[in-house]
């Protein structure tokens, strides 16, 4: 079926015409932080940060999803997505964007970011580049610092191709021995683990990278030979994880996983533009990758360690205007200054909406886990781990408790990926320090962001929860748009702690009072709470949908989204990362809308709502609207339902909606635009929560 004929009466719902591709979808979302980088509007350090997460958030997109798809090619598997490509058909059309991607990261960089820094005194340049006096200093930091730990290894008779992390950059080399004309490869791994990657001279603000000083000096890696060629490449290995779902020691599987992961299958290799074709074909053949694997790259490589020149002292005007989190006003001291708040005491009076990073995260969740802690009457703390941070005073809050005699559980989950081996040393130190730790099922991940403390009241027991939409993550907390709510529902309270115990214990998953908990109740919560809004407007009630999330992706939901469209429902989508969804599609999907945010802040918050003629169901939770979310994640979403906190997650979303000004809007062709302000000043949705949080907490410390 073509496009045109999507608009027949009763079209296909699952005809791939209606369904973006879910890779390239999320290379439209890579493209827009690489807009935020070209954006002159952007403070210049700023932009410099956007090229370091653009890079960075590529290097994983190919160690988990492109490799997953050269693991079905591999397998012979041609499994076509709902959008009908086949898997080696999305590796094609994944090279080709991001081949054009990387080129305009490139000319960023090059022709725009280098030489306004270099104006404003912050120079990133090449040995040669530098002062002859700069030049004798390089030298001298080479051979005191560089050269002893620097390992040429050449291949040759009894010396096999050496074996290339994941992610090393390394300097490849041809050397010619002058005696017998006997030419060898050589690699040099460039100690970027243990060196910084740009070396700081003269006042500090001038950077040379690592490579280029090697380089410049690799006579005395190889004395006595001739170099006759070298360039730069690097490597990008299958990085994701696969634990069987038999593993009865579920630490040691994904410990020896880890172990694996270093030797993955080579999926991409950067190399510099200008490398010789024999030495391209020697490391392609060398490695056991593909040809149409390697990628060219014009200039510098490894842009993620761009994030070493942001540490570049000084340069406010470079830099957005500081950001400071706010308490949030109902856990404002009791008109002390500096006083620590009774967060459970607030919460008593009412539930509580915290919104990160407006609203400070270590005096709302580490202040509530703290006051646990410390209250003699808490019985038990209950808590999920996805992420977290080595300086997390969470994790050692937990480890605490269990040594004042409360029932402490932390359920870690160690597959989280790229944070598995700091997972697995949390989970050592909270069983050394006897907190009951659980792992969950190898099956499933467990991304539900909660905790759970009982207190003792009266003649019973009385929960308090937090859940939130984010990971229990100090940094990311300022980093990050996420929800929380702080609740003594007890109907909420009891769902949370049956959870706990069908995660910790053996029972078959029900029904809850209030949350609705994946893998098996969320999709079909979702879908029940779409036909009610269907049937609200056919009925002739007042319908609206309005979603905010990561990630849509899966079929069956986006067909109930197509299907209210169809019914007249009007939906109004705010979706950071990817949607496989196609909006304007007459006769399906002419009622929605699709908009992306991408700002200082990463949009990280889930936010559901639904509007009736008699009601309005707003929810919030940890879970996008994708398979692996629905179907293989323990995920957590529950009602808000307090009127006022309801009110606040509708205005958020509306700001979101109104957004001009770090907004792209999605057309019916796949095409995301940027959105242009309609005022001199335009709209900033996350601009105008931090002045809105900022007089809120204001007027809740002058008012006592």
């Amino acid at each position: 079926m073509t496009d045109a004929t999507l608009t027949a009466a009763e079209p296909d719902l699952a005809d791939p015409a209606l369904y973006f591709n879910r890779e390239l979808s999320w290379l439209d979302f890579n493209a827009r932080v690489l807009e935020l980088a070209e954006d002159e509007t952007v403070p210049l350090l700023e932009r410099l940060k956007f090229c370091a997460i653009y890079a960075s958030n590529l290097d994983e997109f190919f160690m988990v999803r492109v490799a997953g798809l050269h693991d079905q090619v591999d397998a012979g598997v041609d499994k076509r997505g709902q959008d009908g490509r086949s898997p080696s058909e999305a590796l094609d059309a994944i090279r080709a964007r991001t081949q054009e991607l990387s080129q305009k990261l490139i000319r960023c960089l090059e022709d725009e970011l280098r030489p306004q820094l270099a104006e404003h005194g912050i120079r990133i340049v090449g040995v040669d580049d530098v002062s002859e006096e700069e030049r004798r200093v390089l030298a001298d930091r080479f051979r005191r610092q560089i050269f002893p730990v620097l390992t040429p290894l050449a291949v040759g008779l009894g010396r096999p191709f050496p074996y290339i992390s994941n992610l090393s950059l390394s300097l490849g080399i041809i050397v010619r021995d002058p005696t017998n004309g006997f030419e060898t490869f050589a690699r040099v791994k460039v100690p970027k683990e243990i060196l910084p990657r740009f070396i700081a001279i003269g006042d500090g603000r001038t950077f040379v990278p690592l490579e280029d000083v090697i380089a410049k000096h690799l006579d005395q890696l190889f004395p006595g030979m001739e170099i006759v060629d070298y360039d730069m490449f690097r490597v990008t290995r299958d990085a994701d994880l696969t634990v069987s779902d038999e593993a009865d020691d579920l630490l040691q599987a994904v410990d020896d996983e880890l172990r694996r992961r270093r030797f993955g299958e080579v999926v991409r290799v950067e190399a510099g533009s200008r490398m010789t074709a024999r030495m391209r074909e020697g490391l392609v053949d060398a490695l056991g990758a593909e040809p149409e694997d390697v990628f060219e790259v014009q200039g510098l490589l490894d842009l993620q360690d761009l994030w070493d020149i942001l540490k570049v002292p000084g340069h406010p005007e470079l830099r957005d205007p500081p950001w400071a989190p706010v308490t949030q006003p109902r856990l404002q001291g009791a008109g002390e200054k500096d006083a620590a708040s009774d967060v459970m005491g607030a919460m008593r009076r009412g539930d509580i909406l915290l919104h990160h990073p407006y609203d400070s995260f270590g005096s709302s969740v580490e202040r509530l886990v703290e006051q646990a802690v410390a209250d003699p009457k808490v019985l038990a703390i209950k808590q999920t781990v996805y992420r977290t941070s080595d300086d997390s005073p969470l994790v050692p809050a937990l480890i605490r408790a269990a040594e004042r005699g409360k029932q402490a559980v932390c359920l870690v989950e160690l597959k989280a990926r790229f944070d598995e081996r700091a997972n697995i040393g949390w989970a050592r130190a909270l069983e050394e320090g006897g907190v009951h730790v659980v792992y969950g099922h190898p099956s499933l991940k467990t991304h539900a962001k909660c905790v759970l403390i009982v207190r003792r009241e009266g003649d019973g027991v009385r929960h308090y929860v937090h859940i939130g939409t984010g990971n229990y993550h100090p940094k990311t907390a300022r980093l990050y748009t996420d929800f929380g709510l702080l609740t003594c529902d007890e109907q909420i309270g009891a769902d949370v702690a049956d959870m706990f115990n069908f995660l910790t214990g053996f029972a078959r998953p029900r029904r809850y009072r209030k949350v609705l908990v994946a893998p098996n109740h969320l999709r079909d919560g979702l879908l029940e709470e779409i036909e009610r809004t269907i049937a609200s407007h056919e009925s002739g009630g007042t319908a609206r949908i309005q979603l905010k999330m990561n990630s849509l992706v899966d079929g069956k939901l986006i067909r109930a989204l197509y299907r209210a469209s169809a019914a007249g429902v009007p939906v109004e989508l705010n979706i950071r990362g990817i949607c496989c969804l196609r909006p304007g599609v007459p006769g399906v999907s002419e009622n929605i809308r699709v908009v992306s945010i991408v700002g200082r802040f990463l949009e990280h918050s889930r936010i559901f709502a639904f509007e009736r003629e008699d009601e309005c169901r707003v929810m919030i939770g940890s879970a996008d609207w994708m398979p692996r979310n629905l179907d293989t994640r323990v995920e957590l979403v529950t009602p808000v339902e307090d009127d006022v906190l309801r009110a606040d997650l509708l205005d958020t979303l509306e700001r979101c909606f109104a957004d001009d000004t770090n907004s792209w809007e999605l057309g019916e062709d796949g095409e995301w635009t940027r959105r242009i302000p309609a005022g001199p000043e335009g709209r900033s949705v996350q601009h105008e929560l931090m002045v809105a949080h900022a007089a809120q907490a204001a007027e809740a410390v002058q008012t006592g």
